[in-house]
C-alpha cells in the first residue's frame, strides 16, 4: 500500500529525475559576471573594415558574442586613426566590460588601449601591437601565413626568380609578414625582389591595381608576385589581367574569401595559392579571448590561430566554390580549438 509518505518520496524523486533529464549534458554554468551575460556588454573598435576578410571577421565576433550572450557595440573608424583612438574613449565612456582593438596603428592605439586599462575594462588587441603586457594579442600567426605562401611558391618555380612585392608598412600584421619575406631573401638568394610598392587607399584592391599597372609594365620579367594581403592580391590579378600576362604571373597571397576563391578558380588564373585562417574563426577567438579575461581567466599573452594553405589546385579538384565548402571540405579551416574553456559556448556546433 502506498500512504502519503511514500507517495511524498515519489513525487520528489519525479521531480528530481525531470530536472536531470531537462539540465544539457555536460553544461558548465559560465563564471560571473558571464553567468548573467545580459548584463555585460563588449565593443569591437576596428580601423579596417573593407572588404570580405574584414566582413567575415565581424560576422564571427557577432555569432560568438551571441552564443555568449553578451552586448556587442561594433564602432568602425574607417581606417581614421585618430577617429579610433577617440571610439576607444567613447567604449570607456559607455561603461562596457571589454573591447576588442581590431587594427589600427600603435602610436594612436598604444596611450588608448592604456586608457581602458586604467579604467579597469579588459582588452584584447587583434593584428595591432599596442605594447601592453596586461593586453593579449590575437593574431593568425602571420609568420606562418607568409611562410605557407612563400614555400608553396618555392615548390611551383623553384628558387630563383624575379619578383614583384606589395607592402605597407606600419600594420602589424604585414610588418610580421614581412619579416618573413626578408627570410626567404636571404635564404634564397635567387629570388630577386624586383619593386615593392602597396597602399591601404580606398578602394584597396582598385588602388593597388593601379600601382600594379606601372609595375608589370616596367619589369616584364617578374613571373612572382608576393601579395600577403588578399586586397593586395585582387590588384595585382587586376592587371596582370589586363597586361595578358596570366600565364606568365603566379600570385601568391594571405587570407581568402569566396570571392578570392572564384578569383583563383578563373580559367587560365594567375593567382596560385594563398595561406589563410578562417576570418570567421578569428573574430570567434578574439571574443573568446576578451570573455575569459572579463570572467578572470587567462587566455594567454599571444593567442594564435594557425592558418591552413589553398592552392588553386584545392579549390578545382574539390570543387569548392565558397567558404562554407571551404570549410566542409577542407575541416582544419572550420574550427580552431583555441581558448575553449568548459564553460565557453561553440557557435559552430549545430
Amino acid at each position: 500500500m502506498i500512504n502519503r509518505r511514500t507517495l511524498g518520496k515519489l513525487a520528489l524523486g519525479l521531480v528530481g529525475a525531470t530536472a536531470l533529464m531537462q539540465a544539457p549534458a555536460f553544461a558548465q554554468t559560465a563564471p560571473a559576471p558571464l553567468d548573467n551575460p545580459g548584463n555585460v556588454k563588449i565593443a569591437l573598435v576596428r580601423y579596417l573594415s573593407t572588404g570580405d576578410f574584414f566582413q567575415a571577421y565581424l560576422s564571427g565576433v557577432e555569432s560568438q558574442a551571441k552564443a555568449l550572450g553578451v552586448d556587442l557595440r561594433v564602432l568602425d573608424s574607417r581606417q581614421d586613426a585618430a577617429l579610433q583612438a577617440d571610439m576607444v574613449d567613447q567604449a570607456i565612456a559607455l561603461g562596457v566590460n571589454g573591447i576588442i582593438i581590431q587594427h589600427g596603428l600603435t602610436e594612436s592605439m598604444k596611450e588608448a588601449a592604456q586608457r581602458a586599462v586604467d579604467a579597469g575594462i579588459k582588452v584584447v588587441a587583434f593584428d595591432v601591437n599596442v605594447e601592453n603586457d596586461k593586453i593579449p594579442q590575437v593574431e593568425q600567426s602571420d609568420r606562418d601565413l607568409a611562410r605557407l605562401a612563400l614555400e608553396q611558391a618555392i615548390k611551383d618555380n623553384g628558387e630563383s626568380w624575379k619578383a614583384g612585392y606589395v607592402y605597407v608598412a606600419g600594420i602589424a600584421p604585414l610588418d610580421r609578414r614581412n619579416e618573413t619575406w626578408v627570410d626567404f631573401k636571404k635564404k634564397y638568394p635567387g629570388i630577386e625582389e624586383k619593386a615593392m610598392f602597396g597602399t591601404l587607399d580606398n578602394p584597396i584592391a582598385n588602388s593597388v591595381a593601379n600601382q600594379a599597372r606601372s609595375v608589370v609594365s616596367a619589369n616584364p620579367d617578374i613571373s612572382v608576385m608576393f601579395a600577403p594581403y588578399d586586397e593586395f592580391a585582387k590588384g595585382v590579378k587586376i592587371a596582370v589581367d589586363e597586361a595578358g600576362l596570366s600565364s606568365g604571373v603566379k600570385i601568391y597571397s594571405a587570407d581568402i574569401s569566396t570571392s578570392d576563391i572564384a578569383a583563383m578558380r578563373e580559367p587560365g588564373s594567375a593567382w596560385a595559392a594563398t595561406a589563410a585562417t578562417n576570418p570567421a574563426v578569428v573574430g570567434q577567438v578574439s571574443v573568446r579571448a576578451l570573455a575569459m579575461l572579463i570572467a578572470g581567466e587567462d587566455p594567454g599573452k599571444s593567442v594564435i590561430v594557425p592558418p591552413t594553405l589553398i592552392t588553386q589546385k584545392d579549390l578545382n579538384d574539390n570543387d569548392i566554390k565558397n567558404m562554407e565548402e571551404l570549410s566542409a571540405k577542407m575541416p582544419q579551416f572550420a574550427h580552431a580549438d583555441v581558448v575553449m574553456p568548459a564553460w565557453m559556448p561553440n557557435p559552430n556546433k549545430k
